[in-house]
């Protein structure tokens, strides 16, 4: 079955990085979209980031525009988010998200399958 696992999080510095995974599992997974959402305690779901099945096809919240990139690997079934310059407001747990049916970001994030989560946290 569909199934997608997150891995990279951890405690970061003000201004430091980090690297996010989602390893895809159940389904071909080059062939949809894929997105990044983040929550943060008391506060509802974001979307983050998306990428598409096509090349160039990505999106971006502005919140973290010029300091995230995502980007997969098709051959590894493997969506990251590269994080860069972050900021204690970047805290939250990170979630990767398809539906097998949206191949583009051209419009809502993909949801519906949905990883564990895995916790960001950002402080001196």
């Amino acid at each position: 079955q569909v199934q997608l696992v997150e891995s990279g999080g951890g405690l970061v510095q003000p201004g430091g990085s980090l690297r996010l995974s989602c390893r895809a599992f159940g389904f071909a997974s080059d062939l949809y979209a894929i997105g990044w959402f983040r929550q943060a305690p008391g506060q509802q779901r974001e979307g983050v980031s998306c990428i598409g099945s096509s090349d160039g096809d990505t999106d971006y919240a502005d919140s973290v525009k010029g300091r995230f990139t995502i980007s997969r690997d098709n051959t590894k079934h493997t969506v990251y988010l590269q994080m860069n310059a972050l900021k204690p407001e970047d805290t939250a747990i990170y979630y990767c998200a398809t539906d097998t049916i949206t191949t583009g970001c051209t419009g809502a994030y993909p949801v519906g399958y949905w990883g564990q989560g895995t916790q960001v946290t950002v402080s001196s």
